[in-house]
């Protein structure tokens, strides 16, 4: 029998509790929340989710992002914000991100969504996904800079949470990223995390750093740097290159969680992979149930295990559907030694 969602998991927001870590000098400020670390997993359509963004915490990463939720999802009656929202205390600080391209709609729903009680809230003007920038959400916003200024400007001045941004270079080779960095600042914008790539670019080519480093040099507050870092040595590289304050990592964290605790794939010990691969897969069920947590899962589970040199059959039979507990058999098949189940929360 399928697992059945446990009531509580959309309803708890936990309360803010004062910082464990306070003895701690933090690395930066997100105004007064302070950060200890200096690698961020980026917020992921379909893969920042509560399972794969806990997990990463753990591991190192310096705050937790959700995935991003639509404005208006979130001031209509459907169930999908509650579920990006869900987050656990060890997560704190905890950013909602949210997308939209009517400044009111934005603060509406920005104000509702407060009142389950993150840390921060940003607004996602980097998305290049056709669906969302053509209709003039997420870098779609970046042509518009005084819808951007007067975005930030309610924002700012109705929330009791600090407000923050994320962008890319610009919608074209027309880069217009040194105008909205200021805009931020100026609107009273907490931290802006910059992707070096534009909208036309989407994931190809090289992120331009140098562009980063603009940047971080025109603004006094904290600055995020993104794209192109796939490797521990990477991190060190971008922060010495560009002096940001921390740097998010996406696409490169997807089969290398690890990287937070500043491991490359191939230093990944076995049982350490192992013991990754049943947890994230017990938080997949715990979440979504068995039948759409073992699916949602299998990603990742190829990610996770490319490195093994799997044959074209084995990768077939892992995305297959199936039970989480003959997903767990296969996987025993693979490595020499048992993977047992672990329960997703003590």
């Amino acid at each position: 029998m399928p697992r059945k969602q446990k009531k509580h998991t959309l309803l708890y927001f936990p309360k803010r509790k004062m910082n464990t870590k306070a003895s701690q000098v933090p690395s930066f400020h997100i105004r007064e929340v302070p950060i200890h670390g200096d690698t961020i997993l980026a917020p992921m359509d379909g893969y920042s989710d509560w399972p794969f963004r806990s997990l990463c915490r753990e591991l190192g990463s310096a705050m937790s992002y959700t995935e991003f939720i639509k404005v208006e999802k979130i001031l209509s009656r459907s169930k999908q914000p509650a579920k990006r929202m869900y987050f656990t205390e060890p997560e704190r600080p905890i950013t909602f991100q949210i997308y939209g391209d009517d400044p009111e709609l934005i603060l509406r729903a920005a104000l509702q969504i407060q009142e389950n009680n993150p840390d921060v809230i940003d607004l996602n003007m980097g998305c290049p996904a056709k669906t969302i920038a053509d209709r003039g959400a997420g870098v779609g916003m970046m042509p518009t800079p005084i819808k951007i200024a007067r975005t930030f400007r309610k924002l700012v001045k109705n929330l009791r949470v600090p407000v923050t941004g994320k962008i890319r270079l610009g919608w074209d080779r027309k880069k217009n990223y040194k105008l909205i960095a200021r805009i931020v600042e100026e609107e009273g914008g907490s931290l802006i995390a910059v992707h070096g790539r534009t909208k036309e670019q989407r994931y190809a080519g090289n992120a331009d750093w140098d562009a980063i480093a603009e940047v971080k040099s025109l603004v006094k507050i904290p600055v995020i740097g993104s794209g192109d870092v796939k490797t521990v040595a990477d991190i060190d590289r971008m922060k010495t290159h560009t002096n940001v304050d921390a740097v998010m990592i996406g696409r490169g964290a997807i089969p290398n969680p690890w990287i937070f605790s500043r491991l490359d794939r191939d230093q990944v010990p076995p049982e350490m992979l192992k013991q990754t691969i049943r947890k994230h897969l017990a938080r997949c069920v715990d979440f979504y149930g068995d039948e759409d947590g073992s699916r949602l899962f299998r990603k990742n589970a190829v990610q996770y295990v490319m490195m093994q040199h799997l044959t074209r059959d084995e990768r077939k039979e892992i995305l297959k559907t199936r039970p989480s507990a003959e997903f767990l058999e296969l996987l025993e098949k693979i490595y020499d030694s048992p993977i047992i189940p672990q329960p997703a929360i003590p």
